[in-house]
């Protein structure tokens, strides 16, 4: 009889399959990680500084109330283009809001600096006119610097046009704007006393021009 010849059986075919399972990841805690927004989930934009919405909001009102007049100011004492001269003052003042005290600060501020920019702009004409052979005899006024003016004003504007910047700019200041002496001088930056002599210089000189336009 005939020995069988048997296999050795190993243990790994023994061993049935082992079932797998899907493998879990494991949750992370604390500050090392940071869920992921849900679906639809959006994330809230970053807080605008507060002290920047407060200078936006403080301008608009600024510009609000105090444009025309700035430009009336620009008009009368003699800028070729008032409009871009109250821009101006008023791209100064954005950039130096901070160091402002307060609301009625900037308004000093803002006209004084139309005053300086329309004394400098007329300054520069002046030299600029010197080197052109045949400068235009008058300056045309915009539009909207015109609509300001009614036609009984425009020969005493005329006749304004004529004196001297400071004697100009304490009379506008005075009687067209009716500040007080101590604003006019924080606006020309000069003294109370020497608002008074321009202030009466520039009635007599104007008096005399109004008569000699008659």
């Amino acid at each position: 009889m005939r020995r069988r010849h048997h296999t050795p059986v190993t243990v790994a075919q023994a061993a049935p399959a082992a079932v797998t399972e899907p493998l879990v990841p494991q949750q992370v805690t604390g500050d090392t990680a940071m869920s992921p927004p849900a679906d639809g989930e959006v994330l809230s934009p970053s807080v605008s500084d507060p002290a920047e919405l407060e200078r936006e909001a403080a301008l608009a009102r600024l510009f609000e109330l105090h444009y025309a007049s700035m430009l009336r100011l620009a008009v009368l004492l003699g800028a070729d283009d008032p409009e871009n001269v109250v821009a101006e003052a008023y791209y100064q003042i954005y950039r130096k809001w901070r160091r402002l005290r307060d609301e009625a600060a900037a308004e000093a501020y803002l006209r004084s600096t139309v005053c300086n920019l329309t004394r400098m702009r007329i300054r520069h004409l002046q030299v600029a006119r010197k080197h052109v052979e045949n400068p235009p005899s008058e300056v045309v006024a915009s539009a909207e610097s015109t609509a300001l003016l009614h036609d009984d004003q425009r020969v005493l504007i005329d006749a304004l046009q004529q004196l001297p910047a400071r004697q100009r700019e304490a009379l506008v200041l005075r009687h067209w704007l009716g500040l007080k002496e101590s604003e006019i001088a924080a606006a020309m930056g000069i003294s109370c006393g020497s608002v008074k002599t321009h202030t009466a210089r520039g009635i007599a000189a104007l008096t005399q021009a109004m008569e000699a336009r008659r």
